[in-house]
């Protein structure tokens, strides 16, 4: 009995490895050829005091694309949902994870409805988008409604953000949707 058990938590443990790596794959396939690069512009490196002519927290960031979007900004630890005409149509703050993703340009990858987060915390509307140094990253939302820093030991791409924005965020993002992130 117990040799058949666990047979079969090795063949669950080899599928959900082969599932992360399919998803992993996924990712850096559609990643663009860009990625990495610095961008143009040249702002302060300092988000603790920015450089005059720097947005306010909810004015969209210049050069962040065209067209119905995701902005995620990481030095605002902020995002945008910009529509067709180029307006915001919400924006909110988000709790970065421990992993970046390289400013650039990216399409959403895969979505869950309700997961188990890389931090162990149960997680709903999950958006991914990205792989960071083998880190899945995506927006999230804790069930729980919480919104705390990450333990900076562990590894986490999960962006966190309140369930109500993780909703207009699930409903905004589907497969595919561009998302575009900038220092």
């Amino acid at each position: 009995m117990a040799r058949s058990s666990s047979g079969f938590v090795a063949g669950l443990t080899a599928a959900a490895m082969a599932g992360v790596a399919f998803l992993a794959y996924q990712a850096s396939a559609k990643a663009p050829e860009d990625l990495g690069r610095e961008p143009s512009d040249k702002g302060s490196s300092s988000p603790a005091s920015p450089a005059p002519g720097t947005p306010k927290p909810e004015q969209l960031p210049a050069h962040s694309g065209t067209g119905e979007r995701v902005v995620y900004s990481l030095r605002a630890d902020r995002v945008w949902l910009v529509g067709d005409d180029n307006a915001a149509q919400a924006t909110y703050a988000v709790t970065p994870s421990t992993v970046d993703p390289l400013p650039g340009t990216y399409r959403v990858t895969s979505r869950s409805e309700s997961v188990v987060g890389s931090d162990g915390v149960p997680i709903e509307n999950v958006v991914r988008f990205a792989v960071t140094d083998g880190v899945v990253i995506g927006f999230s939302a804790r069930v729980d409604g919480a919104t705390p820093d990450p333990d900076p030991a562990k590894r986490t791409g999960g962006i966190r953000q309140s369930r109500s924005n993780g909703n207009v965020m699930w409903k905004f993002a589907g497969e595919g949707h561009k998302v575009v992130v900038v220092r």
